[in-house]
């Protein structure tokens, strides 16, 4: 039986990975026939790309006089094939390529003309140094990354929240692009920045790389801890950033390996979970960081002391390890000083009490107000002070719990709940501002700010430690007086509904100043500060020391300065909801069939066993970091003798520069991927790169574009048929391959074509559309109504915000990546659609407009012919032709200089590159 075509099979492993009935069947029949699939893999290690790379010589033959090794290899397929190379593409056309390649950009008539009259040798040379020395070389080649790792500023899934800090990653990019920074620090630093380079906080937002793709917040955040949904969307969140990394540092499916061993690389399912745990210690996250190192080490510092007083409990027969003697010092010493500052609150007895629903309130002599009766949905208490004073300056509300109350209080509720919604005060008939409330306790979501928030739609809770006491403290704006027959008033709204009321409640009152310096404690700790201190248990004592370390540290944390935020892999930041940080990596079992239900045995971080010179699992010690974890996995890739890694760079470099691979299939070097057009050639290049060039990837570009491949005209010419018959689909590179402007160069040469293009660089994503909240998390998002002619309408493409579920219909319609799935290739169609695009978006229009107006008004004395002649050269790179003045002057008398331009943002020549 002969061997398939490469190309046909890669089309086939295409289908077959893309197509769910194909894949629901390849599973099936994996499942039946398991030892078969197990004998194909055993013997995959002879597969081309686990081999090692070794340097080839370079060809003798081929009949180059070109010093470029590329050149030597590519004429040498075509000597043997009987092929020979197009001719030289025209200067003009090799620099609108070159230009579009490196910045995507066209270059402007100025850059033109310079290089077509510049008659020295190294013309070219000095095109391509400029190129690469441009800030606009980084924000081209980020975006083919972005592409890459499938970026967007939004979760996805149902529930498609906006990521506000995720364009640092982006920024990050062109920063290192720019920078040429050696590709094994700019793996390293993507994988493990906090571990490898902790002198560098700077570095810390190249960690969203594997926090860039989709995420599912709905099971991930707003649902149970102990969940079962929850626990399998965690292989689900860890699947994606396996594939992420794996497939786009070292070109390899991993994720196949999923439910079963790899059916045709080898790749066993125990080393996927192993790679699952690499990442077992992180979430996707808001990450804290100080770009300046001391402060950053020094909060990094403190919030690592704060988490280990919060989450460390001791046992009854060991302390915990924060419990030092220094602590024991700091909390009597913090003991000793509250009670010298501690306000007298002088307790009140209304003299009047009302409820506003039917609830019968009784004030006892010692102050404790008791709810009862009849117990309605919702319901005011207003209650009058008797006592006259100077100046009020705090209010303190204790809601008590007491045993006659549904599950203990202090709430009238089954549940023991009360909801407070506003707290007011009054004097006489004037409303007294108050200025801030503090809390014992908060629920998530109802928090004490609701009760003097101002909306009766909001407030304070205690769910869920119902059956314990609680106190809240108001504050006035200003100190409160009042005169006899004047006394304070306190209305206490309970709109909530559903029987949220306090059921057992006092209310004291203190005019010293110092009331404002009232630390609330829980009540546990109030209990305990009652008791002498040697009666005192052990769990008390921590507790108390728990409660004063971990406010002297939230203090020395909040007076840093603010730091910076990026959405990246973190294992300390901020809870969100349900998405908290874990104290250490949780376990990773092997799961039998990929069913969450069915763990098998644990797995240890490591990486695959297919490079026969690097160990597969990772020694790391038990207590290591979980960080170290990503550190030895980035060690493993970059390794000189990973053979994987440095093939994958070239060729993905190789493909956007040529629109085609030396391998088809850049996320996928397995036996379903392409074989390698040229291996000779992606070995040299690979070996060139990592040991020639230390990685640059500036230097990377200049090899391949210096080359007479690269500078190969792309139009056929008289005599190719032969060539056509023989390789049609070009693999051969017997001349350049004509490619299409990505959605991206499209728009920003049209903004470059009009004068509004505006180069500022990094920052927040331009939200280029109207956005109104939604009915649950994913908001409205209206691109029709954006202003196109506003400021954040004119910057590059890459700066653009990126929404997964809600794209930008134009972009959309040009094949711009949504960011739901890794694009290693970019689809480049040519449809209906986008003609109508071209021709009818409202952004096309504008830039017609926009472009007519800017020609009129800089070259207000020329003619209709001249216009268009520099429309022609600002767009297409070249002069405008008698033959093209012919045919456009007369359609833009008829239907005007707008319409005509955008005939030329419709025109093949404007649309392709060649």
């Amino acid at each position: 039986m002969s061997t398939p075509h490469p190309t046909f099979r890669a089309s086939i492993g295409r289908r077959l990975r893309e197509g769910w009935v194909f894949a629901a069947l390849l599973l099936n029949f994996g499942f039946v026939f398991h030892g078969t699939a197990a004998e194909a893999t055993n013997s995959a290690p002879g597969h081309w790309a686990y081999q090692p790379i070794r340097r080839p010589a370079l060809p003798q033959s081929g009949g180059s006089a070109s010093a470029n090794p590329i050149d030597r290899f590519i004429r040498h397929r075509l000597d043997a094939a009987g092929l020979k190379p197009a001719t030289p593409a025209p200067p003009e056309v090799w620099l609108r390529r070159v230009t579009y390649d490196l910045i995507g950009l066209a270059p402007t008539p100025a850059e033109r003309r310079a290089f077509l009259t510049d008659a020295q040798p190294d013309a070219r040379a000095r095109v391509i140094d400029r190129l690469l020395a441009s800030p606009r070389h980084g924000e081209r080649w980020a975006r083919h990354w972005m592409d890459a790792v499938h970026f967007a500023e939004t979760h996805g899934h149902d529930q498609d929240r906006i990521r506000t800090n995720a364009w640092p990653y982006r920024d990050y990019l062109v920063t290192a692009f720019n920078a040429d920074r050696p590709y094994a620090r700019f793996v390293q630093e993507q994988l493990a920045a906090d571990a490898l380079f902790p002198r560098n906080p700077e570095l810390i937002p190249a960690l969203g790389l594997a926090a860039a793709g989709p995420w599912d917040e709905s099971s991930l955040r707003c649902i149970r801890e102990d969940a079962s949904d929850r626990q399998a969307a965690r292989y689900i969140d860890r699947d994606d950033m396996v594939t992420t990394v794996m497939q786009t540092f070292i070109s390899t499916t991993v994720q196949c390996a999923r439910c079963h061993d790899h059916k045709f690389d080898p790749v066993s399912q125990r080393e996927y979970y192993a790679l699952q745990a690499v990442f077992a210690g992180v979430e996707r996250a808001n990450r804290i960081y100080d770009r300046d190192p001391d402060r950053n080490l020094r909060r990094q510092q403190l919030r690592a002391e704060l988490r280990q007083a919060r989450t460390e409990a001791g046992t009854e027969t060991e302390a915990p390890k924060w419990w030092t003697a220094a602590v024991r010092n700091e909390t009597a010493a913090w003991e000793l000083a509250r009670a010298k500052r501690l306000a007298t609150w002088r307790v009140q007895v209304p003299e009047r009490l009302t409820a506003s629903a039917g609830s019968h309130l009784q004030a006892r002599p010692d102050g404790v107000i008791v709810a009862d009766g009849t117990r309605p949905e919702s319901e005011d208490y207003e209650l009058t002070l008797p006592a006259t004073f100077d100046a009020v300056r705090a209010v303190r509300l204790e809601a008590l719990a007491d045993a006659s109350l549904p599950k203990g209080g202090p709430g009238r509720q089954d549940n023991g709940n009360f909801h407070l919604s506003e707290f007011e005060l009054w004097s006489g008939s004037e409303r007294i501002s108050i200025q801030r409330a503090t809390a014992d306790f908060n629920q998530d979501g109802w928090t004490i700010a609701a009760a003097i928030d101002g909306s009766e739609k909001t407030a304070w809770g205690i769910h869920p430690q119902e059956g314990s006491s609680h106190v809240a403290i108001f504050v006035p704006k200003f100190p409160t007086k009042t005169t006899p027959g004047v006394g304070l008033r306190i209305v206490l709204k309970q709109r909530h509904g559903g029987g949220h009321l306090l059921g057992r409640f006092r209310l004291s009152v203190s005019t010293e100043a110092s009331a404002e310096l009232v630390e609330l404690l829980p009540h546990s700790l109030e209990t305990a500060l009652a008791l002498p201190t040697e009666t005192r248990s052990r769990r008390q004592q921590w507790d108390l020391s728990r409660w004063v370390v971990t406010h002297r540290l939230e203090s020395e944390i909040a007076a840093l300065p603010t730091p910076e935020l990026v959405f990246a892999l973190a294992a300390d930041f901020d809870p969100d909801g349900g998405l908290k940080p874990v104290t250490e990596p949780r376990l990773v079992s092997v799961l039998r069939r990929g069913e969450f239900s069915h763990p098998l045995e644990a797995a240890s971080p490591g990486s695959l066993s297919c490079i026969a010179t690097l160990p597969a699992l990772f020694k790391l010690p038990t207590n290591a970091p979980e960080s170290t974890r990503r550190a030895a996995l980035a060690a493993w890739i970059t390794d000189s003798s990973n053979p994987l890694t440095w093939r994958s760079i070239v060729n993905r470099v190789w493909q956007l520069h040529f629109g085609r691979g030396l391998v088809e299939t850049p996320n996928d070097f397995g036996r379903m991927g392409a074989a390698p057009s040229n291996p000779e050639l992606l070995d040299w290049l690979a070996i060139w790169f990592r040991d020639d060039a230390q990685g640059s990837l500036k230097a990377l570009h200049r090899l391949i574009v210096t080359s007479d491949t690269y500078a190969q005209s792309s139009r056929l010419e008289d005599g190719d048929s032969r060539a056509q018959a023989i390789d049609a689909d070009n693999v051969l590179v017997w001349r350049m391959n004509r490619t299409r402007l990505d959605a991206e160069a499209v728009r920003d040469t049209l903004l470059e074509a009009s004068g509004r293009l505006d180069l500022r660089m990094g920052g927040p994503g331009d939200r280029q559309f109207d956005l109104q909240p939604g009915i649950h998390v994913t908001p409205k998002v209206d691109y029709a109504r954006f202003d196109r002619d506003s400021e954040a309408g004119s910057r590059r493409s890459l700066y653009r915000f990126l929404f997964r579920t809600l794209p930008d219909p134009f972009m959309d319609a040009l094949d711009c990546p949504a960011g739901d799935q890794l694009t290693p290739v970019r689809t480049a169609g040519i449809t209906v659609q986008q003609a109508l695009a071209l021709w009818n978006d409202e952004f096309i229009l504008r830039q017609a407009a926009q472009l007519a107006s800017s020609l009129q008004r800089e070259y207000p004395n020329a003619g209709l012919e001249q216009h268009l002649a520099i429309a022609i050269e600002r767009l297409d790179a070249r002069a405008a032709r008698a033959t093209d003045l012919a045919e456009l002057v007369p359609y833009a008398r008829r239907h005007g200089l707008p319409a005509t331009c955008r005939l030329l943002f419709n025109s093949n020549e404007f649309i392709f590159v060649d």
